[in-house]
């Protein structure tokens, strides 16, 4: 039997995940120990109350009797049955609330095993709100299943027993009983199929309300932006509402459940009773025997309840272990591993030429390679697939190379120390910047000069006012909190605070897609200087658009159609590729003068800082003639 002291478990084991029904049977099968025994408590329980009424008939005939021993007898019998009904009940709880937690634990390193495995790639193949469904709700309801089995189990075992009891200790009143007890177990089947549907509704309704709330929660601060958060509210009342139909639908219907459970068990007490009367007025029973009779048969009411739990907990746990299913039957890969590739032990180390057959793009190892793609929402697949992330997610399409290994087809370990994604919506998890920094690294780049290049000094200084107590007398801001997601920093801190923790990993490729987005124009150009320094001899891919960091790239490619159809340096790309020079000046006009004109008026808005006057190159110690390439349409602006 499995003890909490041993959770979290060494290995949760490979679950079936076929279907629902055979991700439970395996859930009990890796837990048969557990529940053997919860079942055997739960068996000595129940016996011990249902010969209670054995003994209470036994002390009733006594007294009628006139015999002090056998009543003496009957009240040592009660005490022994008193002490065992305690002890089996008290370990039954310890047991099932056991195996109860170590099934939700058991679930829950699954699931956190496959999000690891899966990446960002989980929330692209399963909606948010159903992941949090299935790591919170599902869980417990798959454990409920789990542990009330084992209840169900030891119920069975008493009723059949005391059934059977009854028939050699009373032919005529056991016969009743043994023949309605099937009627009573079976009698809430007809009533199962609607309570299901009600309950799935329910949590179908739940789920969608919880998906809306997180999207809510996560995008507040731009709601508040727009003035839009009323409308999300009233979206979510409405949901909210709809879940309380729901909720109230299906508890009618458990209800009428639980009043079936308890009015057929009333109806057989009452018909026992005045049966057992009459045999006793005619003599053919006594006293004793009838109060026995009653007595079990209104024990049947307890275990008679365990069959409803059953069919509650089965209701309500088999949708939910198909969802956990379904998520845990995710693959990431087309296969574990490539025979004689590098192997997770580091033996192989992946270096080479990044290639993508899907575009032909190829980026020369030691390189900082700009991207830009005609379509800006192929950007991000194209990023996924660099990263060796969505092969299955898009369609099938092949996975990228490196040096000559498909990268959906090596250990998951190898391709990820290899090869980073940094997508343009970074997470940044609560904590302190130290912890938050704390990462998988080389070792080679210290975390002061990755937030020196990705120009955090400005974050830094907001990081040391926000201090207090004993942290704010150190000044360091490495000490400094930053809340879940960062939501205490504006669009362009998190991106850089994110830029400068990929810079510390310091992978052997880095695939940053539009890392400078968020961020104003100067600082966009120091952050592109620091990242050709800082990334000098490592594979660097850039997905972006902006031409300062275009200029201070080694090469860039131009995708457009889904096929690299350029490349070269940015300005000669400019001066010879019409659909280039579109898609960097944002310029509609593909002729040469138009676009040329365009790209000179927008660099000299680059050039310029927010007063107006002299770049920001300039203002910044930058050498004197350094060159600020053109920048598109308007200066960017920091997102608040």
């Amino acid at each position: 039997m499995p003890s909490l002291r041993s959770l979290p478990f060494p290995d949760p084991g490979v679950p079936d995940v076929r279907s629902g029904f055979r991700f439970l049977l395996w859930m009990e099968i890796r837990q048969w120990r557990g529940q053997a025994v919860a079942a055997a408590w739960g068996t000595l329980h129940l016996a011990a109350v249902a010969c209670f009424p054995a003994a209470v008939g036994m002390a009733v005939q006594a007294v009628i009797d006139g015999s002090g021993s056998r009543l003496a007898l009957a009240g040592a019998l009660m005490l022994l049955l008193g002490v065992l009904t305690a002890l089996g009940d008290t370990m039954l709880h310890r047991t099932a609330v056991t195996n109860w937690i170590s099934a939700a634990a058991r679930v829950q390193q699954l699931l956190a095993r496959k999000t690891v495995e899966l990446g960002a790639v989980l929330t692209r193949r399963v909606a948010a709100g159903e992941v949090v469904a299935v790591s919170t709700g599902d869980v417990e309801k798959i454990g409920w299943f789990v542990e009330a089995l084992a209840r169900f189990t030891s119920a069975l075992l008493a009723t059949v027993g005391l059934a059977v009891a009854l028939l050699f200790y009373e032919p005529r009143l056991g016969l009743l009983v043994a023949a309605a007890v099937p009627v009573l177990a079976l009698a809430v089947l007809p009533l199962l199929p609607s309570a299901t549907r009600r309950a799935d509704l329910q949590r179908e309704k739940a789920g969608k309300a919880t998906e809306l709330a997180s999207d809510t929660v996560a995008g507040l601060r731009v709601l508040r932006g727009i003035g839009g958060e009323e409308l999300f509210l009233d979206r979510y009342r409405s949901a909210s509402q709809e879940v309380r139909t729901a909720a109230v639908h299906s508890a009618r219907m458990w209800a009428l459940i639980s009043a079936v459970q308890v009015a057929l068990p009333g109806l057989l007490l009452v018909g026992v009773a005045w049966y057992g009367v009459r045999l006793a007025l005619d003599g053919r029973i006594s006293v004793g025997e009838l109060v026995t009779v009653y007595g079990a048969v209104g024990f049947l009411m307890l275990p008679l309840r365990n069959f409803q739990e059953i069919a509650m907990a089965w209701s309500f746990s088999r949708p939910s272990a198909k969802r956990a299913a379904r998520v845990l039957g995710l693959r990431r890969t087309v296969a574990d591993t490539v025979p004689g590739g590098p192997d997770a032990a580091g033996t192989g180390p992946l270096s080479g030429e990044l290639h993508d057959p899907a575009t032909g793009l190829r980026v020369q190892a030691g390189l900082l390679t700009a991207v830009v793609c005609g379509d800006p929402d192929a950007a991000g697949v194209l990023a996924d697939r660099l990263g060796g992330h969505s092969p299955q997610a898009v369609g099938g399409e092949v996975s990228a190379e490196l040096g000559g290994w498909a990268l959906d087809a090596l250990p998951l370990a190898v391709a990820r120390s290899a090869v980073l994604v940094q997508d343009k919506d970074p997470v940044l998890l609560s904590g302190t910047l130290a912890e938050l920094l704390d990462v998988p690294s080389s070792g080679r780049v210290a975390p002061a000069e990755a937030l020196a290049a990705a120009q955090c000094q400005d974050v830094l200084d907001a990081l040391v006012q926000s201090l207090v107590g004993p942290d704010a007398e150190s000044g360091d801001p490495m000490r400094a909190r930053i809340t879940e997601r960062g939501r205490s920093l504006s669009g362009g801190q998190r991106q850089r605070l994110a830029l400068a923790r990929s810079l510390v990993t310091d992978p052997e490729v880095l695939v940053l897609d539009e890392p400078t987005s968020a961020v104003d124009a100067h600082t966009e150009a120091r952050i592109a200087r620091g990242l050709h320094e800082i990334r000098a001899g490592r594979t660097t891919v850039v997905l972006t658009s902006s031409p300062l960091v275009l200029d201070r790239a080694d090469l860039v490619v131009f995708v457009d159609g889904g096929r690299a159809a350029a490349s070269g340096r940015h300005l000669d790309l400019l001066r010879t590729d019409p659909r280039y020079r579109a898609v960097v000046t944002r310029d509609t006009d593909d002729g040469d003068g138009a676009g040329a004109g365009a790209g000179a008026a927008a660099g000299a808005r680059a050039g310029e800082g927010n007063d107006g006057h002299a770049s920001a190159e300039d203002r910044d110690g930058a050498p004197a003639g350094e060159h600020v390439p053109p920048q598109s349409g308007s200066t960017q602006k920091e997102s608040a």
